[in-house]
Order: C-alpha cells, then sequence, then structure tokens
C-alpha cells in the first residue's frame, strides 16, 4: 500500500440488503438522498411499514421482514423510537428484555443489528456514561462504537472503538464531509474517546502539526524520516503528524529507497 494511500478493506464487498429504521428523518427526503450521493443501491435498503403502528424491538414484524428480505443488516435510528411507549430507558429491567430479543434475532438470522443512540450533555462524563438511557444498552451490544467532532475542525468527524466483545478494540478512524466532495476517509486518527467527548485539545494538536509541515516543506520537499524526527523533537506524534498530512494533502514522492513529502501545487 503506497504512503498516501488509505484503504479500510483490501477486498470488495459484497452486496447485502439493509432494512433501515429511522424514527426522526424521513427516509424519502433525509436518508435516501445521503445514500444516493454515496453510491448505494437503494433497491437493497428496505422499510418497514410503521406509520399506523409503531415498530419496537419485541415487535414480530421485525423477524418477518429479516426473514422475508434476507436482510444481513438492520439499523434502528436512534434507540428510544423503537422501544415501546411503556419502556422507560432508564431502567435497566426494562431494558434487558428488548436487547435479549434483539441478541436472539441476530444470532438466528446471522444478522448485524446496529442500534443509533444519541449522547447526554455531561462532557465531563466516561465515554460508557454519555449514552441517553441505561447503561445495558452498552453492556449488552458486542461492540459499541462513538461518533463525534473534532473542536475547531467543522468538517472532521472520528469513529472511535470504545467496546469490542469478540475481537480487539479498533483504532481510530476520521472521516471528512465536505461541503463540494462530500463523504471522504481520512484514515487513523489519534484521539481517545473521552477527548473525542470532552473536547480535549485534539483540535490544538492538530493545528501544531500542520503549522509545522507547513513550515518545514515551505522550501521544498523533505525525506518523511527527517520530518518525523523533526516533529518529535517537537512533542508532534507520528499519528498526528500523518492527519495533518493527509488533511493538508501533502504529496508522497519516493525517490529511490525513500519517501519524500512536498505540498501539493
Amino acid at each position: 500500500m503506497a504512503d498516501s494511500d488509505v484503504k479500510l478493506s483490501e477486498s470488495p464487498i459484497e452486496p447485502v440488503n439493509v432494512i433501515y429504521q429511522t424514527a426522526e428523518d424521513g427516509l424519502g427526503d433525509t436518508i435516501k438522498p445521503r445514500l444516493l450521493a454515496a453510491g448505494a443501491d437503494c433497491s437493497r435498503v428496505l422499510v418497514i411499514d410503521d406509520r399506523e403502528q409503531p415498530l419496537t424491538m419485541l415487535d414480530i414484524r421485525l423477524e418477518e421482514a429479516i426473514v422475508q428480505t434476507k436482510a444481513r443488516l438492520v439499523v434502528l435510528d436512534p434507540i428510544q423510537g423503537f422501544l415501546g411507549a411503556e419502556v422507560d430507558m432508564h431502567r435497566a429491567n426494562e431494558i434487558r428484555p428488548l436487547m435479549k430479543r434483539v441478541a436472539v434475532l441476530a444470532e438466528k438470522y446471522h444478522c448485524a443489528i446496529i442500534l443509533v443512540g444519541h449522547m447526554n450533555k455531561n462532557s465531563n462524563g466516561k465515554s460508557s456514561y454519555r449514552g441517553l438511557g441505561s447503561i445495558d444498552f452498552q453492556a449488552a451490544a458486542r461492540s459499541v462504537l462513538i461518533v463525534g467532532r473534532i473542536k475547531d475542525e467543522p468538517e472532521i468527524r472520528v469513529v472511535c472503538h470504545v467496546k469490542s466483545s469478540l475481537a480487539p478494540e479498533g483504532k481510530s478512524i476520521a472521516f471528512r464531509l465536505d461541503k463540494k466532495t462530500g463523504f471522504e476517509w481520512i484514515g487513523e486518527y489519534d484521539i481517545s474517546a473521552d477527548d473525542l467527548l470532552s473536547g480535549d485539545s485534539r483540535g490544538q494538536k492538530s493545528r501544531k502539526a500542520k503549522e509545522f509541515l507547513l513550515e518545514i516543506l515551505a522550501n521544498g520537499g523533505m525525506a518523511q524520516k527527517k520530518i518525523e524526527e523533526e516533529a518529535e523533537k517537537r512533542g508532534i506524534r507520528k499519528k498526528t503528524l500523518r492527519n495533518a498530512k493527509l488533511e493538508l494533502e501533502i504529496d508522497s514522492v519516493k525517490r529511490g529507497n525513500q519517501w519524500f513529502w512536498m505540498l501539493s501545487e
């Protein structure tokens, strides 16, 4: 893989059927335009009609839809929209049966189920306690991801892995939402979930790294190794440096056995 490439998968992913239920924005005027912009095959994105009777996690229609469509992914967005009117999302004894039902469906039909939740406003709390409602939502899940904004960098979002019961936790990965180019993966990002949610000094670290690169490359290209050595002297970590490189769209050119970085023309 070339130094400047960002890849999340080495092989193409087989298309699957998806059930996407949202209780907030309409699929037609919000979700579908975004799917189309990302090049999705919307014929594979299916919806359970819940206009007359609200859908819940215990609803038999959820299992029937998975069977009929052979869906391999189900998204319920947000969690609280599919609990049912009588369920208190803050009571563990009421949440556990719902999560158990979802787990049974996932295992029975080999279907991944994504529950989208929102964060509370306690910016000083640990990431595991920032979700709205009972901690049992996270306790029952096999994998928990948190998506947050980078302070002072409004186009950047970061996905942090905060729980993984089946494999080691993955590294934090960033993406950009650009008004002109849309969605774009950036790559690994040097930040923890707690720092992301607390709005810690990540923005300052990134700004420092960008200023360093613009300064050191102002008069032309330089060997990557020398740049990293100088960055280390200034207290800039490699991950932060590489993130800054990607954001500045700095070019990588191989000369002999060395990589050189240079500002784009």
